[in-house]
């Protein structure tokens, strides 16, 4: 009977049996690479104001930059321990491909395509998106459709250019497409007047905007033509690497729906809630089935906060942006940012 108890209250997640400790798995490939070299090498984007752009300290930051510094406290119990590739649009799938870089997180929408046929395996969505047109307000525009007979620039090997593509087909728009290999090189097109308007994922055209001497001269046409969930890349065929990517990234979530902070976090070790208890590495051996440290959520936290905080700190208010949560909320708060539980 006392065996039948125990069992009813496991599922319930409220005990656990005495016993060993349960033993870590082996590393796998890319786990056994990343400590062998001792770093993360992620993916990097050329520069996009708010998730991945280097400071006038030569200091890479932004929303991605963020992401990648979880992962490697979660792997190390070091943030520092990250390298960043800069990569263009055409670039950054084989690298990846290739193992040039362990995680792509690089303002990349995640499609079926890139999972089903480019040999890549999404962890997580970062940053839900969608796909809009920056125009010159003194243009007199107010909708999408108008761009009729319009230049727009867009970038090479980018989801944005086809669905731009679909779009026009749709909607019976013709344009003139202008691209280019890198998206700096779009955006300065746009910016010098070499094109009528440019259209990419709309968290980017609102970074792009921030940057202008007279943001007010440009505005975001209230149209979005696309599903743009911005996602955690990582290669096939290697699942504890996928379990370290995904879990570091829902860590990141479940954090903020129970309040904790980078300024705080320590002194949730000594919660008596089971959830926090698991996650934090209190209890459990969670950090052990991923071949890490019992920690590892814990480490996470400490070196970047929670996900609210690499929102506010890169895209809020508190940022040169100001966009707001929206469908980045989180579930709880009308929002699409949720966390499968951790145990």
């Amino acid at each position: 009977m006392r065996s039948i108890h125990v069992l009813l209250l496991l599922l319930a997640g409220v005990a656990s049996v005495p016993g060993p400790a349960r033993a870590q798995i082996a590393d796998g490939p890319t786990l056994a690479a990343v400590k062998a070299k001792g770093f993360v090498d992620c993916g990097a984007g050329l520069g996009t104001p708010g998730f991945g752009y280097t400071d006038s300290k030569g200091i890479y930051r932004g929303l991605d930059a963020d992401s990648c510094r979880a992962i490697a406290a979660a792997v190390f119990g070091d943030p520092a321990k990250v390298r960043f590739t800069p990569l263009n649009s055409a670039q950054r799938l084989p690298a990846l491909q290739t193992g040039q870089v362990d995680v792509l997180i690089q303002t990349l929408t995640w499609s079926h395509s890139r999972e089903a046929a480019a040999g890549l395996e999404f962890a997580a969505v970062n940053y839900y998106d969608g796909q809009g047109f920056l125009v010159r307000r003194s243009a007199g525009l107010t909708k999408a459709a108008e761009l009729d007979g319009a230049s727009i620039c867009t970038t090479a090997g980018s989801t944005s250019e086809l669905n731009v593509a679909d779009w026009a087909r749709h909607a019976g728009v013709t344009y003139r497409a202008v691209v280019f290999e890198r998206n700096d090189e779009s955006r300065g097109a746009y910016e010098k007047g070499r094109c009528d308007a440019y259209s990419t994922d709309a968290s980017q055209l609102a970074a792009l905007r921030s940057t202008f001497p007279t943001p007010d001269d440009h505005i975001i046409l209230p149209d979005i033509i696309s599903k743009e969930p911005l996602g955690i890349a990582v290669r096939k065929g290697d699942d504890q690497w996928l379990d370290i990517v995904k879990w570091t990234s829902y860590a990141l979530i479940e954090a903020e729906e129970q309040g904790i902070t980078q300024a705080n976090v320590d002194g949730f070790l000594t919660s008596q809630v089971p959830v926090v208890r698991r996650m934090l590495g209190v209890t459990g051996d969670h950090g052990k089935l991923m071949g890490l440290d019992n920690r590892w959520a814990y480490w996470a936290i400490k070196a970047v906060g929670n996900y609210g905080e690499v929102f506010e700190r890169n895209l809020g208010e508190g940022s040169p942006l100001k966009l707001a949560r929206g469908r980045n909320a989180l579930w709880s708060k009308g929002g699409l940012m949720y966390a499968p539980p951790i145990r």
